[in-house]
């Protein structure tokens, strides 16, 4: 009777913040899901009308959307390989016993405390700019031609400046991984002769997808929706060369003005946004089961 009595407390006490949360997140969403079916313009405010699906239609036929969605699986893609390559490396490198330890970890942390607007103003005018940019100087200084970064390839920059930040994250998670590893295996191996190449395949990199998953995962998530760093840097351009789904509702609720077809083009970014969070999180139940 007393543990019926505890429950029944403590789910009276979380319901405020459940109600809370539930409200935080339906309430705009259905808002959204209303004027999605809306022509509803912001330069003709109480003139909105009944449109259906067109709007859905419009977006879904709409040849950005397309040239944005192959944008967004490039950028999460290309984000993803490099953090999770390098990410690995670096914690390889940061999990043997150097001198200048915590520093050099501080260090590797940094870029993830730094808000995207700075660091995407940082890359594009001190690193990525074609005339007085770091990299421009470097080029000179061995007698190539400064390139454009943002203006020749800008898919590839907004990948290198959004790498820059997520890299400490998954520094952290497989170096956390690196350190639970059991030693005892690794000694054992070196002893039948493996090599550290062999021991990382058959050892290391086993211990490490859970670890692995868990930054697929949460980066996943939050790669879908980038877009202060397209906004400082390229702003979807040149064209839609690095337009993201994101960015492409942005566009259109607040540059072209029609919040109808904006609010249609943020449903679907949430559809897909569940269909992706819903596969990778059945892909880490399995990892934890193992």
């Amino acid at each position: 009777m007393a543990t019926t009595h505890t429950r029944a407390a403590a789910r009276l006490m979380l319901a405020p913040s459940v109600i809370m949360l539930l409200a935080w997140m339906i309430i705009p969403l259905s808002m959204t899901l209303y004027f999605s079916f809306l022509r509803y313009n912001l330069l003709m405010p109480g003139m909105e009308t009944w449109a259906g699906i067109e709007n859905y239609q419009y977006f879904l036929t709409d040849p950005a959307f397309f040239a944005a969605l192959g944008n967004t699986l490039m950028l999460v893609g290309g984000v993803l390989l490099i953090t999770i390559v390098g990410g690995t490396l670096i914690a390889l490198l940061l999990d043997q016993p150097i001198w200048g330890q915590g520093v050099v970890r501080l260090l590797v942390i940094a870029p993830f405390f730094v808000m995207p607007t700075v660091s995407a103003l940082v890359w594009k005018n001190m690193l990525m700019h074609p005339a007085n940019g770091l990299f421009a100087w470097i080029a000179q200084t061995f007698g190539f031609q400064a390139v454009d970064w943002l203006g020749a390839m800008p898919l590839l920059s907004i990948i290198l400046i959004v790498a820059w930040q997520w890299l400490p994250f998954a520094t952290l998670i497989i170096l956390t991984a690196l350190q639970s590893l059991d030693q005892e295996q690794k000694e054992a191996a070196e002893m039948d002769g493996a090599g550290p190449f062999a021991i990382f395949l058959a050892i290391t990199l086993p211990h490490l997808s859970r670890a692995l998953t868990v930054v697929v995962l949460i980066q996943t998530i939050f790669l879908l929706s980038v877009f202060a760093e397209i906004l400082v840097t390229t702003n979807g351009g040149p064209g839609t060369a690095s337009t993201n789904i994101a960015f492409l509702v942005y566009a259109q609720a607040l540059l072209q003005f029609d919040v109808g077809t904006a609010s249609a083009g943020g449903v679907v970014a949430v559809i897909l946004a569940n269909i992706v969070a819903i596969f990778l999180i059945r892909i880490v139940g399995k990892n934890l089961d193992r």
